[in-house]
């Protein structure tokens, strides 16, 4: 990695400094535990002249809020470490702390931060390496390139979506609170994104996320599993979260999300259709054919992607059975 290059270092301390300081400066980037952003200056493949540190904006540091329903709020620059040991959401959202703790190793979540990691940049064995490395292969469609080296004949790039919180919340039930120059709004968690590598949240120029919010606990059970080169520090190959109803013997609600496959977190959809019926091997074989059809694991890693969908689909299996059965 290069030295860190000079820039402007800026701390609002509200949300109302903070959307000032973007208005001044539209090129600047946000941090709050830099995580992800300050590998990528180091690595040459972002150059913010500003960079605004969100740690001080009281509005987006607190914990949790909790709603009339059961639901809460969290602000985004909470860090993964003070969200995992909260009792409160250890007890109604344990999914989101299961989900959590997997992300990189205990100093990284003591600064890593909940909106940081909703928000991670995709990564590409293409696209995450040193400035000479890229150059020498004349860099790639997400940054400074004309073609995506995993899809040379696409005009889109295939960089993956590896957060590791998003499809735990997914599978609860989230929304985001975000605000920009245009005031603020909420959206359900899975509209933050598209399935753009190079492009890959749906924020206008200006806004920033400043609070994650978990809907009320329904009753499901749901687990979170992971698989990765090593087992601490990386990032996942496949990470898939599983939430399971059951209303007697049959199924009273399944959701299923994955991270590392697609250029988004991605929420499976058509389950609504096993509301009802018994989760028996003709039921998961269903499953893992609906699930099949959306997955989208390209060769934006160094293992193979006929191995990461195979993975995709044993986890799927697996977790499902396991949900089901313990909540009889």
């Amino acid at each position: 990695m290069e030295p860190m290059p000079q820039f402007n270092l800026l701390k609002p301390v509200s949300v109302a400094e903070l959307l000032d300081m973007q208005a001044a400066a539209p090129e600047a980037r946000v941090v709050a535990g830099g995580t992800d952003l300050i590998p990528n200056v180091r690595r040459g493949m972002e150059r913010p002249p500003t960079v605004i540190d969100l740690n001080s904006v009281a509005e987006m540091s607190a914990l949790l809020t909790i709603a009339d329903d059961g639901g809460a709020r969290i602000g985004a620059a909470v860090t993964l470490a003070d969200l995992c040991a909260d009792p409160q959401v250890q007890a109604s959202w344990p999914v989101v702390v299961e989900a959590a703790e997997t992300v990189a190793g205990p100093t990284h979540r003591e600064v890593a931060t909940i909106g940081g990691n909703l928000c991670l940049d995709t990564r590409c064995v293409y696209y995450n390496q040193s400035e000479w490395w890229r150059n020498a292969n004349d860099y790639c469609l997400k940054r400074e390139g004309t073609i995506c080296h995993v899809a040379p004949k696409s005009d889109k790039c295939f960089a993956a979506f590896s957060g590791d919180v998003a499809p735990a919340c997914l599978v609860v039930g989230a929304a985001v609170d975000i605000t920009g120059p245009e005031g603020q709004r909420t959206i359900p968690l899975a509209d933050l994104y598209r399935e753009d590598g190079a492009a890959h949240l749906t924020l206008a120029a200006g806004e920033v996320v400043v609070a994650l919010r978990l809907d009320p606990p329904d009753g499901s059970r749901a687990a979170y599993a992971k698989v990765r080169q090593r087992g601490s520090i990386d990032f996942p190959l496949i990470g898939v979260a599983v939430a399971v109803r059951r209303d007697g013997d049959s199924l009273g609600r399944l959701a299923i999300a994955f991270t590392g496959t697609n250029s988004r977190p991605l929420p499976i959809e058509g389950l609504d259709a096993f509301d009802g019926k018994v989760l028996d091997d003709d039921a998961l074989d269903q499953i893992e054919r609906i699930v099949a059809k959306q997955l989208q694991p390209m060769k934006s890693t160094f293992t193979p992607q006929t191995y990461r969908r195979k993975v995709a689909l044993n986890l799927v299996r697996r977790l499902a059975t396991q949900l089901y059965d313990e909540v009889a």
